[in-house]
């Protein structure tokens, strides 16, 4: 797969670019050529002759060489390449790429590449969470820029969390799946999936609404993660915090009730993934004009009826998709809940979670679920948002297939 491959690799700055030169070992021992591109923070922690050695190739870092840039050097080599890989990708390289910067030869090719690109994030696990972070992740990997990791474990810092660069054996086989996608049909080819996204916006009068704390991102992530593997992709969002995904239908909502009927005017469809956060109620009698404090100290008194349940009436009515899953965000007993919800619904999956406030899951950029089936629970491990998407993406095409 990976023999006369051409690899562009730029390489960050971070300490983990010492992994980078045991991933291009292992490149250039599987076949491919590697063209690596050191920036100059990635020089402060490997040297351009270690690097060139290894790839046996020349090592580009500057924007402005004479000789190079004499033939448009920056635009042949971001064309000539196979795959542009980012290992290390620090949280400045992530945040000029998402920017659309060109201040550096690495921002640069990354602008005026029209290869597929693949991260490999490096940073303390505090950057990595910063919502500055995770919202130039989102519109990355909207955009069709595929990751790999991070991983948890020990910082050089000596902190704990999410922030490791995967290891290089890992982002091999990443390099290779991508490879492998660009010149195969995905195994959702011809195969039509609906995502609802996001939370509900329910009107208690023009200027105020009820809604919740669902910022829409793992929404997103499994509409990137199916879309990835050659599904046609209808993505039906709520007013979520993340910006929808690139190369999908996007049918924007606001209320529970647009949203079920999005629903229904999307089908047929093979698959269905109920990700959005649906408000259970609505205020029966939601004001038409701003509703004023009428100096009595009394609060207004609101009527709530219960909104339409998409899952159930998805799962039970007309034009049922092959494959229906739900999701479940509970705050305790969460397999029995979520076990429970799936039989009452009458969906064939559910993707159950825990969302009280200590896991910091409900708008966070980690989850950890358990995949509730007719056979029984599985859990999976706390990951990246983006890793329980293409983690139950696979699963779908298996189902689908």
């Amino acid at each position: 797969m990976l023999v006369a491959k051409r690899i562009l690799l730029i390489l960050g700055g971070s300490i983990a670019a010492y992994k980078s030169l045991e991933l291009i070992r292992l490149l250039t021992g599987a076949g491919a050529g590697v063209v690596p591109v050191l920036t100059r923070a990635g020089g402060e922690f490997v040297t351009p002759v270690t690097v060139g050695a290894l790839a046996n190739s020349k090592v580009y870092s500057d924007l402005f060489d004479l000789g190079d840039e004499a033939e448009m050097g920056h635009i042949q080599l971001s064309r000539a390449a196979d795959l542009v890989v980012v290992a290390p990708a620090t949280a400045d390289l992530m945040a000029r790429m998402a920017g659309g910067q060109a201040d550096d030869l690495a921002a640069t090719l990354l602008l005026a590449t029209d290869k597929r690109v693949l991260l490999a994030p490096a940073m303390n696990v505090r950057m990595w969470h910063h919502p500055a972070t995770q919202r130039n992740l989102a519109l990355l990997t909207s955009d069709g820029v595929l990751t790999v990791g991070p991983n948890a474990g020990d910082m050089a810092c000596g902190e704990f969390g999410l922030g490791r660069m995967a290891e290089p054996a890992e982002i091999l086989a990443a390099i290779a799946a991508a490879l492998s996608s660009l010149h195969a049909a995905g195994p959702l080819a011809g195969k039509h999936v609906l995502v609802t996204s996001g939370p509900t916006h329910e009107p208690i009068d023009p200027v105020r609404y009820i809604a919740n704390r669902s910022s829409g991102a793992q929404g997103v992530a499994i509409a990137v993660a199916l879309r990835d593997l050659g599904a046609a992709v209808t993505f039906v969002t709520g007013p979520a915090q993340v910006p929808p995904p690139g190369g999908v239908k996007v049918i924007r909502v606001e209320t529970a009730a647009q949203m079920l009927d999005a629903v229904r005017k999307s089908l047929p469809v093979q698959a269905a993934v109920m990700a959005a956060a649906v408000a259970d109620w609505r205020v029966a009698n939601a004001g038409d004009r701003k509703i004023k404090k009428d100096g009595s100290g009394k609060p207004p008194a609101f009527e709530f009826t219960q909104n339409p349940d998409i899952l159930e009436t998805l799962s039970r009515g007309p034009g049922r998709p092959a494959l229906v899953v739900g999701f479940a965000a509970e705050t305790e007993d969460v397999i029995a809940q979520a076990t429970a919800k799936r039989l009452r619904k009458g969906c064939d999956w559910i993707v159950a979670n825990d969302v009280s406030p200590g896991t910091g899951i409900m708008g966070g950029a980690e989850n950890a679920v358990t995949l509730i089936t007719a056979t029984g629970a599985e859990s999976w491990p706390r990951m990246a948002k983006s890793e329980v998407a293409r983690r139950l993406a696979a699963r779908i095409a298996e189902a689908l297939a």
